[in-house]
C-alpha cells in the first residue's frame, strides 16, 4: 500500500503540515527537521507525484460511491466514522466520497442504488453487498467498465470486485461456538439468533456457530437460526416466545444486531445472568450487557478499520495503480468481557 505523508508524519513525530512544508521546501521548517523528513520519505519509498496528481485533481476529483447496508445499526454507525475520517483524509488529495446509506439488506434497491451512483459518474466503489446474484452481476459489469469495487464487512465471492475487508465470518462462528460450549457445559438448550439470510455475514456467522456446536457439543438443543431482521423490538419477541416454551434456556447466540432486545427479555423473564448470551460489536448496548452481567462475550469487528481501510485501497488503486496486495484483508477477531473494556 502506498506511504502517504500521514504515514511519514507518524515516523517523524511531526504533523502533517509540517511534512508538506519539508516534501515541497516551502514555509518556515526547521533545516535538521526537514533532513529528517526527506530521509524517512525516501527510505519508505514515498512517491512525491502522487500527491501532485491527486492536488491536480481538485477540479476533476476522483469519486467514490459507498454503499452502506443495515445502516441504521449500531455497528454499521460505527463503520460510517471510519468512513468519514476516510473523506476528510482523502478531500485534500483529490477525492470525493458520494456515501448512500441503505436502512435495509435488498438486492433490488441495493442494485438501483449502484446505477445512480454510476450514473453520477464514480470512478470506483466501496460496497458492503446483498448476497444475490443481482449484485453480483453489477460488480462484474462495473469492473468491465473499468469502475473496480472493494467489498466491506460482508463480501460477495466468486466476483471480478478487487478485495473484501472485514472479519472472517467462519472463523467468528465457530470461536462463538467454543465460548458457548464452555459457558453452557455443552448442555441444554441454546437459541441462535441472526440478521438477514441475504447477508452473506450474518448466514455464515450462524452457520458456522451451528456447525461447530453440533460437532464439539453434540448434547446442546439448537433453535433456530432464526431471523430478527438487526430489529431490538423482534429479537426481543422471539426470545421471550422461545422462554415461553423453554424456561431454563442455556444460552442465546446473536449473529447480528438485536443484542438490546435479547437483554430486554431476559431481564422481564428473570433470566439475567442466568441465560448466557454470546453477541458481535462492541457498541453500548453490548457494553452495557456486560457490565450488568447479562453478556458474557462480545465478538468485536473493529469497525473503524472496516470503514476506513477499503477506501484507502480503493483510493490508492485509482490514484497511483497500486493494486491490493491480496484478496482478504481480515480484521482480527478481537474478544471483549467486563473485564476488559
Amino acid at each position: 500500500m502506498a506511504v502517504t505523508m500521514e504515514d511519514i508524519a507518524r515516523l517523524a513525530g511531526v504533523s502533517r503540515g509540517t511534512v508538506d512544508r519539508a516534501l515541497h521546501n516551502r514555509g518556515r521548517i526547521n533545516a535538521e527537521v526537514a533532513a529528517r523528513i526527506l530521509k524517512i520519505a525516501a527510505e519508505q519509498g514515498f512517491e512525491p507525484n502522487r500527491v501532485g496528481r491527486a492536488l491536480a485533481r481538485a477540479k476533476n476529483p476522483i469519486r467514490i460511491g459507498v454503499v452502506a447496508q443495515s445502516a441504521r445499526t449500531p455497528f454499521i454507525r460505527k463503520v460510517l466514522q471510519g468512513i468519514d475520517r476516510a473523506r476528510d483524509e482523502f478531500a485534500s488529495l483529490g477525492a470525493e466520497l458520494v456515501v448512500r446509506e441503505m436502512e435495509v439488506t435488498d438486492a433490488r434497491a441495493q442494485a438501483r442504488v449502484i446505477d445512480a451512483l454510476v450514473a453520477e459518474g464514480i470512478h470506483g466503489l466501496v460496497l458492503s453487498p446483498a448476497d444475490d446474484a443481482l449484485i453480483a452481476q453489477r460488480i462484474d459489469a462495473l469492473a468491465d467498465k473499468g469502475i473496480p469495487c472493494v467489498t466491506f464487512n460482508t463480501d460477495i465471492q466468486g466476483t471480478k470486485r478487487l478485495c473484501f475487508v472485514g472479519q472472517d465470518h467462519e472463523k467468528g462462528g465457530r470461536a462463538s461456538a467454543g465460548l458457548m460450549n464452555m459457558i453452557t457445559g455443552g448442555r441444554g438448550t441454546v437459541l441462535v439468533l441472526t440478521g438477514y439470510l441475504t447477508n452473506r455475514s450474518h448466514r455464515e456467522r450462524s452457520d458456522s456457530f451451528v456447525r461447530e456446536m453440533r460437532q464439539s457439543a453434540p448434547d446442546v438443543e439448537l433453535l433456530g437460526p432464526r431471523m430478527c431482521f438487526d430489529d431490538d423490538a423482534r429479537a426481543e419477541e422471539i426470545t421471550l416466545r422461545t422462554l415461553d416454551v423453554h424456561a431454563d434456556l442455556a444460552g442465546v447466540f446473536i449473529a447480528a444486531s438485536g443484542q438490546a432486545g435479547v437483554c430486554r427479555a431476559l431481564r422481564k423473564a428473570g433470566r439475567a445472568g442466568k441465560t448466557r448470551v454470546v453477541c458481535y460489536d462492541t457498541i453500548p448496548e453490548t457494553e452495557r450487557g456486560l457490565k450488568d452481567g447479562i453478556i458474557s462475550f462480545v465478538i468485536d469487528q473493529n469497525a473503524h478499520v472496516q470503514g476506513y481501510q477499503p477506501l484507502r485501497i480503493l483510493f490508492d488503486y485509482l490514484n497511483s495503480g497500486n493494486a491490493p496486495e491480496r484478496e482478504f484483508y481480515y480484521t482480527d477477531i478481537l474478544l471483549k468481557t467486563k473485564y476488559n473494556l
